[in-house]
């Protein structure tokens, strides 16, 4: 029986890969981190060289936390690889050192006993999926099936961007995992700094015609899409109301209950040095991760958010990721949920 099985973002977790930030390192400064992660700064502006040791140590105690809450619920937890990220990656077009593999959201998508590698827009990434190597072995010995996208280029021509909608060129699918939210046969496409469109045609022509991609264009161009809406369970969701509001929720979901979340919370503990070299927003303390259709662990700062969602009934366990604003991930982004327990579904007309 394969080990990979997930369908969308809510049914009962059985298995998760959790991310290890040991060795973690600014992404490199070049054309791609511009796009992704700085596009309001000149390259030479962009933060460098390895994270602080003291935000290392303290986001491994936090995640460390978080797996012992899982396991207790009886949930399999795996961790990737440590990778020489300070080392060089070099093409004929370009040169970068690596980032981290403190996200398995990011470069990774589970689509039923699908997983596949994503064609991800930093250079710096392009060899990441190497510190899982030996978890996509078991899954694939274990009957998955294992597809990477083509290998992009990555040439500066695709960060050749419009200001005013920093998105990659449709010159070669480019895209993030974590630009994609699942619905069953339904997936949610956002095109952003880090997914072009072409890359949205890519997923629905390889996923074939029993799936539909959504495209969720010009409502938020930073990064990802989890952040911005989050899938509860089937007939609700979880949305970001300075990027989105009731007009410009994406149609196949305007049947679904939409619950706007309250301002975050806690924003001061940081300071204005420590935010100058952040990678994440505000909204990051949104990113909230399902461990079950009824039962959310959220940033234990953001006291209105979890009452909104208790008035839901929905169970709330609080836990705190100190520098996920720093590091560019909350509890979403740190997982991949390899195994949840349910079935394929449609869950629209």
């Amino acid at each position: 029986m394969s080990l990979i099985w997930s369908c969308n973002e809510w049914d009962p977790l059985e298995e998760v890969v959790v991310g290890n930030p040991l060795g973690a390192r600014f992404p490199h400064a070049d054309a791609s981190t511009r796009l992704a992660e700085y596009p309001d700064r000149d390259i030479k502006d962009i933060p460098q060289g390895p994270f602080p040791d003291r935000i290392i140590e303290e986001t491994e105690e936090d995640l460390q936390r978080f797996i012992e809450v899982m396991e207790h619920r009886g949930i399999t937890t795996k961790r990737p690889d440590r990778w020489p990220h300070e080392h060089w990656i070099k093409t004929p077009q370009w040169e970068s050192r690596g980032y981290y593999n403190y996200c398995p959201r990011d470069i990774f998508l589970v689509v039923g006993d699908r997983i596949i590698e994503t064609p991800n827009v930093i250079r710096g990434r392009s060899l990441e999926t190497g510190s899982y190597r030996r978890l996509l072995m078991e899954y694939y010995e274990s009957g998955a099936n294992w597809f990477s996208a083509p290998k992009p280029v990555l040439d500066d021509a695709l960060f050749e961007y419009d200001p005013l909608a920093p998105t990659p060129r449709n010159l070669e699918p480019a895209f993030d995992a974590a630009n994609v939210l699942r619905f069953g046969h339904d997936l949610l496409y956002l095109v952003s700094a880090t997914g072009n469109e072409l890359g949205g045609h890519w997923l629905q022509r390889v996923l074939g015609e029993t799936f539909r991609v959504h495209f969720l264009k010009d409502v938020y161009f930073g990064s990802h899409i989890d952040s911005t809406l989050v899938a509860l369970r089937p007939g609700l969701i979880l949305a970001n109301p300075g990027r989105l509001s009731p007009e410009t929720i994406p149609p196949f979901l305007k049947d679904w209950e939409v619950i706007f979340s309250p301002p975050m919370e806690n924003q001061s503990r940081h300071s204005q040095e420590y935010l100058q070299q952040a990678i994440g927003s505000e909204w990051i303390d949104m990113n909230l991760f399902s461990l079950g259709p009824d039962t959310v662990v959220v940033d234990s700062d953001q006291r209105a958010l979890i009452a909104l969602l208790e008035a839901k009934q929905m169970e709330v366990i609080p836990l705190k990721l100190r520098h996920s604003r720093m590091l560019g991930g909350g509890f979403h982004c740190v997982t991949l949920d390899t195994r949840r327990r349910g079935t394929m579904e449609s869950y629209f007309s």
